[in-house]
């Protein structure tokens, strides 16, 4: 069972867990969480069908061709090169995966669905040493693989490409190629279901390169908006969704305003780069005047006034200056405050810094208090010193400014197992604007 999590109202939660609410002024342990790590489903032409694939910076550059079919400089995957320019870890999904479409010849089965499996082939030679052994080599769009020394079909093991048929006869081949691989098209099901798989999975931002002006287009950006409102008001988990043209006027969602004007690439193509941007900037920083350093066509043809009216509707948008295309603003798409969210809310780096507070302390009580420690002083002032210490780490790396560790208190909730935490810090914020006035004597 999942613990609770998420805001309240008043304390009537039935779950154990944490219930955390930020509202405007009118790992087990005290560190801070650790930023860098985006979720994204893809569409592929190879890949891992059906789960979650784990990369890392590393694995992108050295086995690319594993995980997605193709070198790590080819073009197909200049989108995961921008999202990585920011993050270091993507929990990846292939969002047209498929029972269908596997590439196969007479002697082994693409491990995979997509097109590329067509670019396998196996070569069959008699070993040179024992006459009655065959060395089978696999090969990966004209690149050796490896080379198995066997007496029989069934003596084959399955390697990062293919599975090979235990019943298959051998014989003499100087390159059979897989055929019947299909990369099939993704919907609106396919994004669901990587929704569903991802939900256990902690990460900073997800993505939808998902561009649905068209008519016909399917409902995929109202999807990850749902998800990402739910996961961070009822769940508890703090994320923000990186969505192109979709007014969420929520602080998790992102709406990306620039599309890119590359022949054959999707216009929402901008969200893998401010994927990895909203999952990657440091908790202490600002996005505000980043330099684009992806490899897109970015549209940038904006006014002045359209410019100052992207800011008050809320979208991430980037500008140029001089030969630059830069970050205008590092807001999220909340543009109707409350009481309880002001205008502070709009800012990212407002929204990295309550994330960071709301998961770090809830994983520190989930891990070490609850069902743990017994709810009295001493346990209370332990949780209040925890929660003092991380706050002081925030104010150290100048997150935050001006802490009182006066303003938390810790008491016993309405009932014996609850405790209520009252919290209050002063966000900093990076600087945007300029105001001198200069008197010359």
């Amino acid at each position: 069972m999942a613990l609770g999590g998420g805001t309240f109202v008043s304390e009537n939660k039935k779950l154990p867990g944490s219930y955390i609410n930020f509202i405007s002024l009118a790992s087990a342990s005290s560190a801070l969480s650790e930023r860098g790590i985006a979720a994204m489903g893809l569409i592929l032409d190879w890949g891992a069908d059906g789960e979650i694939m784990t990369i890392t910076k590393a694995d992108l550059e050295k086995n690319s061709v594993k995980y997605f079919g193709y070198d790590f400089t080819h073009a197909k995957l200049k989108g995961i090169r921008d999202l990585f320019k920011n993050i270091h870890t993507l929990y990846a999904y292939k969002l047209n995966s498929a029972t269908t479409g596997i590439a196969a010849n007479t002697f082994a089965t693409a491990i995979h669905s997509g097109i590329r499996g067509n670019d396998i082939k196996i070569v069959i030679a008699k070993n040179v040493d024992d006459a009655t052994k065959w060395d089978v080599s696999t090969y990966f769009d004209n690149a050796l693989v490896e080379t198995q020394t066997v007496a029989t079909a069934a003596d084959l093991k399955a390697n990062d490409f293919v599975t090979f048929k235990a019943d298959a006869e051998l014989a003499v081949t100087a390159g059979l190629p897989l055929t019947g691989g299909i990369s099939a098209a993704a919907t609106a099901a396919n994004h669901q279901a990587f929704l569903t798989a991802v939900e256990p999975y902690s990460f900073n931002a997800i993505g939808a390169v998902s561009d649905e002006r068209a008519s016909g287009a399917p409902a995929v950006n109202a999807l990850y908006a749902s998800f990402c409102t739910r996961m961070r008001d009822t769940v508890g988990k703090k994320f923000q969704a990186v969505l192109f043209r979709y007014p969420g006027n929520h602080e998790g969602i992102v709406n990306v305003k620039n599309l890119v004007t590359d022949s054959g690439e999707s216009a929402a193509s901008l969200v893998y780069w401010v994927t990895g941007v909203i999952a990657g900037t440091a908790i202490n920083a600002s996005a505000l005047n980043k330099l684009y350093d992806g490899e897109y066509t970015v549209d940038t043809n904006f006014t002045q006034s359209e410019l100052e009216t992207c800011l008050d509707n809320g979208e991430f948008t980037l500008h140029r200056v001089g030969a630059d295309v830069r970050v205008l603003g590092d807001i999220n798409s909340l543009v109707e405050t409350t009481a309880d969210k002001g205008d502070i809310f709009k800012e990212n780096q407002t929204i990295r810094v309550i994330d960071c507070i709301a998961n770090d302390i809830a994983n520190v009580f989930n891990t070490k208090y609850l069902g743990k420690v017994p709810n009295d002083a001493s346990g209370r002032i332990s949780l209040w010193a925890d929660i003092v210490k991380h706050h002081r780490e925030l104010e150290r790396i100048r997150a935050i400014e001006n802490f009182d560790e006066n303003a938390v208190t810790v008491e016993q909730g309405a009932s014996k197992r609850s405790v209520r935490v009252n919290d209050a810090v002063t966000i900093v914020n990076a600087m945007a604007q300029l105001y001198m006035t200069c008197v010359i004597d």
